[in-house]
């Protein structure tokens, strides 16, 4: 088995937050949504049912508290949580915080518009904020 290695347009397009028990929490670099995926650390797996049912609760128990940070954090008026693949083969999960009169509220953040890099100030603030508050809510 090849050992876990991030897809090259997860590493181009994420930040790194933090590493979980099975994930790796990354930041979409995209200043229109807060956007955070979680990438589990699993070489060559693309669906959810591909994981051990040991790694599927996991990815489950990470999703809720990185979900849970979010919508605390940020006072979110929605979440969305998604696994499409259909770019980026690699199983990973979208987590993105909504807010009514965001760039395409209320329909998908996908394929909308140009991605908006954050400022390496912001980037670094918020990477800081989740890695602090994900583990310390």
């Amino acid at each position: 088995m090849h050992p876990f290695a991030l897809d090259p347009r997860l590493d181009r397009d994420t930040l790194p937050v933090m590493s979980l028990g099975l994930c790796d929490l990354r930041l979409m670099n995209d200043s229109r949504w807060p956007w955070l995926i979680l990438v589990p650390k699993r070489p060559g797996i693309t669906e959810m049912h591909d994981l051990t049912p040991l790694d599927q609760t996991m990815l489950t128990f990470e999703t809720a508290l990185v979900a849970d940070c979010m919508k605390k954090t940020l006072n979110a008026a929605k979440l969305n949580i998604g696994m499409l693949g259909n770019v980026v083969p690699m199983l990973h999960l979208h987590i993105i915080a909504r807010e009514p009169g965001d760039p395409n509220w209320p329909g998908p953040v996908w394929g909308v518009g140009t991605r908006e890099p954050y400022g390496d100030d912001e980037a670094a603030r918020l990477v800081d904020l989740f890695r602090e508050r994900v583990l310390c809510p």
